[in-house]
């Protein structure tokens, strides 16, 4: 019964997912470099792979030279970044990737799609598409893709789909662009929403981006997020919202020690209710007056409880925006819960048993 809980919410994560907008700048479909077998060594951009062979991409691997191989092989793939780009959002399109895939950037893994083994899971009928943090970049230099990939039968390979990076069209005008990454801690403990904590020592997570393959696979449970950034001191008074895109499952977010919204209920004593289809709702947090720091630097903190499977804030939009931008975005993408398909109903029915 748990097998087929799992492999459920993770057709609705299908469903529900959406490829995020944006042109291509760079088109990668093409000719890249390949080898079959499966060494970390292949992630790092000095790897010296001029012995390897080449196969076009998109296509079955089966159809450029290896029928019937099932296993792990390895792409790679160099570009340069136009000056026009170096500062825009960016992220690498992968198309479609049989069965599951891993994927560098300059040595720094930005993405992996389904479940590498022991704990094997397919990703294959899902669009890729990561975020490339700007500190991963070396703008006017060779930039470095490494795309390591599990088939686990039948055909294998990036098979099919829009190869490239794209550069991201915001949906959104932000008053506030939050950065890339995002200081993180398994745990919990009431202090962390402290601004002047010290987090220092934490890791530093892409966000927004799934933490399991951040090097917390298979977590469950709580965790904290914390980010700084400036607020400007112009427009006063105006309202303004915090967007935190998608979290799995349960939050608390506190700006400056302040708690400013929520979704799901953790209960006082560190109990939750219980996990319905949370992970859906686009978080949108009305930031009071008394909580935000104008012209001062400011930290978020964000509690996150996790039930099971995938977690975090793993899909965006974030940021902060005018409550008068924000009306215009809803309005625009009518992003109100929608839990009326067969599934939700499904899992509506499942849970309340």
């Amino acid at each position: 019964m748990k097998n087929i809980i799992a492999l459920l919410y993770v057709t609705t994560l299908l469903l529900h997912a959406q490829t995020n907008s944006g042109k291509q700048i760079i088109d990668l479909r093409g000719n890249w470099k390949f080898e079959v077998g499966d060494n970390k060594q292949y992630a790092d951009p000095k790897y010296d792979d001029r012995k390897w062979g080449e196969i076009f991409v998109p296509s079955d691997w089966e159809n450029e030279g290896f029928p019937g191989y099932d296993g792990y092989a390895w792409y790679r793939k160099t570009f340069t970044l136009p000056a026009s780009s170096q500062n825009k959002k960016l992220s690498l399109r992968l198309g479609y990737v049989d069965d599951v895939c891993g994927v560098y950037v300059n040595g720094n893994l930005i993405g992996e799609g389904g479940s590498f083994p022991p704990d094997f899971e397919t990703a294959y009928n899902q669009e890729q598409e990561f975020l490339i943090p700007k500190k991963f970049l070396r703008p006017d230099q060779t930039n470095v893709i490494a795309v390591r990939v599990y088939d686990d039968r039948l055909n294998g390979g990036i098979v099919k789909g829009k190869i490239g990076i794209i550069e991201q069209s915001d949906e959104l005008e932000y008053l506030v662009t939050l950065p890339e990454q995002w200081k993180f801690k398994t745990g919990d403990t009431p202090e962390w929403k402290n601004p002047s904590f010290d987090d220092g020592k934490w890791q530093e997570l892409i966000v927004p981006a799934k933490w399991d393959f951040q090097g917390y696979r298979d977590y469950d449970g709580f965790a904290w997020y914390r980010v700084s950034f400036d607020v400007p001191a112009n427009p006063p008074g105006v309202d303004l919202v915090m967007m935190l895109g998608k979290i799995d499952d349960f939050d608390e977010a506190y700006l400056n020690g302040e708690k400013i919204g929520s979704t799901g209920r953790i209960r006082s004593d560190g109990s939750v209710s219980r996990v319905r289809d949370e992970y859906l709702d686009f978080r949108a947090y009305d930031i009071p007056q008394s909580a935000i720091q104008r012209g001062k630097k400011n930290v978020l903190a964000v509690r996150v409880y996790d039930n099971m499977l995938i977690g975090g804030i793993y899909e965006g939009p974030v940021g902060i925006v005018t409550q008068k931008e924000f009306r215009k975005w809803n309005r625009n993408n009518d992003r109100q819960r929608t839990n009326d398909t067969p599934i939700d109903r499904f899992f509506e029915k499942l849970f309340e048993k």
